[in-house]
């Protein structure tokens, strides 16, 4: 199987916050932000694997400044890293005003995508392979974020962690 660089699936979304999709507050509400949010994911994840992909899970959503009705959102999905069947994708969400050039960040997270086949098995993804360096730096840190996953899911025992032993017991 061939690998992949991040940049070739990359997936910008960008959606204009309308009436329908805020609170009595007029700020998007954050269940259809983090719909927004899986939709890009799961088009990153399809792309990268070249199957469907499911949801698996969702890390520590962070909410960092609200977004108006009539602002511009855009979200960034790219993959991370591969791990046999699944996928961790980080996902950041920034806010543009009535004026152009005006972003700020509003939200960021990490989900992981598993590609199964058309009878709902697991199949092996593409491994990737980072070209910058912050995406080297994403890579070398989405296993202590995968064995923490899998630790608080109660898959694995914090002991069996040697990426978190390194951070913790140093």
């Amino acid at each position: 199987m061939t690998s992949k660089t991040p940049s070739e699936s990359v997936t910008i979304m960008t959606e204009m916050v309308m009436p329908n999709d805020t609170n009595t507050l007029n700020n998007l509400m954050g269940g259809n932000l983090m719909r927004w949010m899986d939709i890009a994911g799961g088009v990153c994840s399809r792309r990268h694997a070249g199957c469907v992909c499911v949801t698996a899970s969702v890390d520590s959503v962070a909410f960092h400044n609200p977004i108006k009705i009539g602002e511009i959102v855009t979200i960034t999905a790219k993959v991370t890293r591969v791990f046999n069947t699944s996928m961790e994708i980080h996902i950041t969400v920034q806010a543009e005003g009535i004026n152009p050039g005006t972003r700020r960040k509003c939200n960021e997270a990490f989900f992981t995508f598993v590609g199964l086949d058309e009878w709902g098995n697991k199949l092996p993804l593409p491994k990737i392979e980072p070209q910058t360096e912050e995406e080297t730096a994403m890579y070398a840190s989405a296993q202590r974020r995968r064995d923490l996953r899998l630790i608080l899911a109660g898959r694995m025992k914090p002991s069996q962690s040697e990426e978190l032993k390194a951070i913790f017991l140093g």
